[in-house]
């Protein structure tokens, strides 16, 4: 019996990923590309989301791994003078933020699904002002380093769609991603501006910290601290 409803279970949530699949495709504030396109062509915004995507010349800000959404449509929300963009290749969970973001009439806000690794395919040189990175898997297997979305070939795509003063957050409850990070950017010359093992015990005033996902809200239940870094990348390295 308890087999029979499981497999009624599962057969729910896939139609309710088809469902959110379908209704993406109609989102205005949802771009989609094939993988292989980008990679032959790039992407047909590349170079102009300020003028056709958000029509307006206000600074873009990219959420990496962005999930439900939360903190691009968080910090939509407290800086509506610049615009977020929430990339992840996960459709049925963008599709909460989108649909927020639709609901809230928030035209500051638009979501990518895509791999990370191929922003470059999809923002010219200079198109983003800002990265926050928000509780991304810390890839802790050795043979997994490269996936870290702070290792340095990633540091490097990241450089590729940055303007040169640009700042990057990484918001983690992974003290060893955490640390790696630290390392990372003290051994490429890249600049520490801000950083937190503990943001409830050192930086518990700070308002963009307070934005909380729905992975954080799972991790803050399990005891787990939560750290921060701010950086800027080293433009000679």
């Amino acid at each position: 019996m308890n087999l029979y409803f499981c497999c009624i279970k599962r057969k729910e949530l896939g139609k309710n990923k088809l469902k959110k699949f379908a209704e993406n495709e109609t989102f205005e504030n949802m771009v989609q590309a094939p993988r292989a396109d980008l990679l032959e062509n790039g992407l047909g915004l590349k170079g102009k989301w300020n003028k056709e995507f958000f029509k307006n010349d206000n600074p873009i800000v990219l959420e990496l791994g962005c999930g439900k959404g939360e903190y691009t449509v968080g910090l939509g929300e407290k800086y509506p003078e610049k615009n977020f963009i929430g990339v992840d290749i996960k459709g049925a969970r963008m599709w909460r933020g989108a649909r927020t973001a639709i609901d809230n009439k928030m035209s500051n806000i638009g979501f990518l699904r895509t791999q990370i690794e191929l922003i470059h395919t999809c923002f010219d040189k200079g198109e983003i002002s800002e990265i926050w990175i928000t509780f991304p898997d810390p890839q802790i297997k050795y043979r997994r380093r490269k996936k870290r979305l702070t290792a340095p070939d990633m540091l490097q795509i990241y450089r590729q769609v940055l303007k040169d003063d640009a700042i990057l957050h990484l918001k983690t409850d992974s003290q060893f991603l955490h640390g790696y990070t630290l390392g990372i950017i003290e051994g490429f010359g890249h600049e520490v501006l801000d950083s937190s093992y503990d943001i409830d015990a050192q930086k518990s005033d700070d308002e963009l910290l307070k934005i909380r996902t729905n992975y954080e809200s799972i991790f803050r239940d399990k005891g787990m601290t939560i750290t921060y870094i701010q950086f800027r990348l080293n433009k000679n390295a």
